[in-house]
């Protein structure tokens, strides 16, 4: 059975058509009108091995937080869907991923159950038009609508741009990790992942 999906989100902020292959090599191809958000979510690709298209417009006049957040929640309700009953997945996933002085360790489940835990205390400043602490909100809307248990440490450094970069290698190499299949159970005692 194939681990594809398709989502379209428009609203009066936004409008995203992004589509998603599981099992595919890890290509991107990101158009969202922010530079750097299209660097950070090619490199989640390369790393978790996910082929991803993501094409979004939105009131980046305003500024960039409705693309990123949205954008978010997209790849968060593409990842659920694509999974579907998640029946041989390994479910859990980490990575522990350096980026000069930067070290990052992240942690998730694909349990059915949401939540972020984002220990990274001063993640502040721009990185172009993006704004750094707008990787939390991307990550809120990913983990709320993916039905993901996410932790993400920063264990040290302060270059923002090596920050985010990990960040996102480091969720795409946990994400490879927990997608991987490996029998045909749900991996749960309680023979489900949605409660």
């Amino acid at each position: 059975m194939e681990r594809i999906a398709k989502v379209k989100r428009k609203t009066k902020e936004t409008d995203i058509s992004l589509d998603i292959d599981i099992d595919g090599s890890g290509k991107g191809d990101i158009s969202t009108g922010i530079g750097f958000l299209d660097h950070m979510l090619t490199l989640l690709a390369k790393f978790s091995g996910i082929d991803i298209t993501i094409r979004a417009k939105g009131d980046v006049d305003v500024d960039t937080h409705h693309t990123i957040e949205d954008t978010g929640i997209c790849l968060g309700d593409a990842i659920k869907k694509a999974l579907g009953d998640r029946k041989g997945i390994k479910r859990f996933g980490f990575a522990s991923v350096p980026m000069d002085e930067v070290l990052v360790n992240t942690s998730l489940d694909i349990s059915g159950r949401p939540l972020l835990v984002f220990n990274v205390p001063y993640i502040k400043g721009r990185e172009g038009s993006f704004e750094a602490e707008d990787t939390k909100e991307f990550l809120k809307g990913f983990t709320t609508h993916s039905s993901i248990t996410l932790h993400i440490n920063l264990a040290y450094g302060d270059n923002l741009h090596h920050i985010n970069e990990a960040i996102f290698k480091s969720l795409g190499l946990a994400l490879k990790g927990a997608i991987k299949t490996e029998g045909t159970d749900i991996p749960s005692t309680k023979g489900c992942l949605d409660r």
